[in-house]
Parts: C-alpha cells; sequence; structure tokens
C-alpha cells in the first residue's frame, strides 16, 4: 500500500513596518538580535516547511529577513499593510501568487515575529497535532485564560449584568472561586497552521473546525508593547526563558 503524501506547507511571518504601538517592533533588538530573527530560525530548524517567508512592505525589513535566512520573494503591496488591514488580505495575495507561480502548498502556517521564544519544537509539535486530526480546517495556539469570562461584566448606563450569565443561579460564575469554574482558553499569536483551501474556497483563515494547540511556558509569550519588551528582558535575565538559536551574526538595526 503506497504511503500517504506529507502535505506540502509554507510558513508565513508577517513583519510589516508602521506599527504603532512600539516603533517598528518586528525588528527591535532583543537578545541581541532583531525579534524577527529567532521566528526565521525557529520555522528553519523546524524543517517542516518548503519555505520560510516573510511578508514585508519595508525593503529594510526584507533586508533583514533574508540575512536570517528567510524569502522575500515581492514585498506585501501597500493596501494590504494598515493596521487595520485583516490578516486574510495578505495571506490570500502570497498563496494566490505563489500558487500562480507554481509554488502553491498545501497548507500554511502563520508565525508571527512577536511570539520570541516559540521553538522549532514548538512548530513540529503543533505539525504532528494538526496533521493528526481528520476533517479540521486549521490549528490554533490557545493557553489557559488569566482572567476569566465568567467574572466579566458588560456595563449599561448606570447598570451592569454578566458577559456569561450561563452559570448556575444558585452559585453564579462570577461570585465561584476560579478553580471551580469551567477551563476556558485564550488565543495567543504564537501559531497558526490552515489548509491553504480555507483561504481560496471560502475566503477564511481558520475555517469552521479548528483543533486547539495548548501552549506550554514561554511559547505563547507575545510582545507588543513596552511593558511585554520590559518583562521579556526580565525573563531573559533570570533565565525563566530562553530563544531560539539563531546561527547568524547580528544583524545591527537602528530600531
Amino acid at each position: 500500500m503506497p504511503r500517504e503524501r506529507t502535505p506540502s506547507i509554507v510558513g508565513l511571518i508577517p513583519a510589516r513596518a508602521g506599527s504603532k504601538r512600539v516603533k517598528n517592533k518586528n525588528i527591535r533588538p532583543l537578545g541581541g538580535h532583531p525579534v524577527m530573527a529567532y521566528t526565521i530560525a525557529a520555522a528553519v530548524e523546524s524543517g517542516i516547511f518548503g519555505e520560510v517567508i516573510v511578508s514585508t512592505d519595508s525593503e529594510p525589513f526584507a533586508d533583514i529577513a533574508r540575512h536570517y535566512g528567510a524569502s522575500v520573494p515581492f514585498l506585501r503591496p501597500e493596501a494590504y499593510a494598515g493596521d487595520r488591514s485583516p490578516d486574510i488580505e495578505w495571506i490570500e495575495y502570497t498563496l494566490g501568487r505563489l500558487r500562480d507561480e507554481g509554488r502553491g502548498y498545501d497548507c500554511f502556517a502563520i508565525l508571527r515575529p512577536t511570539s520570541p521564544f516559540r521553538k522549532a519544537d514548538t512548530i513540529r509539535r503543533a505539525w504532528d497535532t494538526f496533521r493528526a486530526e481528520d476533517g479540521v480546517d486549521s490549528l490554533r495556539a490557545v493557553e489557559k485564560c488569566k482572567q476569566h469570562p465568567g467574572k466579566m461584566w458588560v456595563v449599561r448606563g448606570k447598570r451592569m449584568v454578566p458577559l456569561l450569565p450561563i452559570g448556575p443561579k444558585e452559585q453564579p460564575w462570577h461570585s465561584s472561586q476560579y478553580p471551580t469554574l469551567p477551563e476556558v482558553y485564550i488565543q495567543n499569536a504564537s501559531l497558526e497552521i490552515a489548509w491553504s483551501r480555507v483561504i481560496f474556497q471560502n475566503r477564511t483563515i481558520a475555517g469552521d473546525s479548528y483543533v486547539p494547540f495548548i501552549s506550554e511556558g514561554d511559547e505563547g509569550y507575545d510582545v507588543n508593547d513596552v511593558a511585554d519588551w520590559i518583562y521579556a528582558e526580565y525573563l531573559l535575565s533570570t533565565g525563566e526563558a530562553s530563544l531560539p538559536p539563531v546561527p547568524q551574526s547580528p544583524y545591527l538595526v537602528d530600531a
């Protein structure tokens, strides 16, 4: 009986310029390299991708990406690089151009550069999890939420109502201890995998059927504002977190 073909997959790293909360956050230095370098290094080391592509609207960002071993076959159009541009636009554009050039892929992964502690093993585990499940459209990294939605409220004028008024009346969730509440998970930005067909057939990046990938430890930590960066540097200084090894010499940037 012939062995089933392993689906092909492309790694997509979104790194547009013009971030507002932290200037040039995708190339801001962390641990001696631009933060983008760690995602590229982990993606390449994972060995699962046919290509590791950085999607950017910036030629200087593209130079940095190439230095660390990623491909930047074309720049992202300005129309898809705004701070409110949805992911579907740049992913559809990228996968469409690759397909038109004869480089189509069965699957794609989104690996955001603001998750620098994600390792090659993280990516391999997620890929194995995704391939092991039949009938799913996508996989998304999640972690147990720290602030439970059962204790959240919607304020309406001078009154408020529970966001989730579905707990038992005799013991509402908003008046219960955290350990007694149902486990709830929140997505983090570290990793997504999906079949390319969800883009071309349904114009969605996730589809309708999702498999969870529960990230561990520092894998899902995201650096999006100044406080995040300060804490990331603290985690590195104390040894509580570690970055993927980067084989290239540092690309010095003024970020």
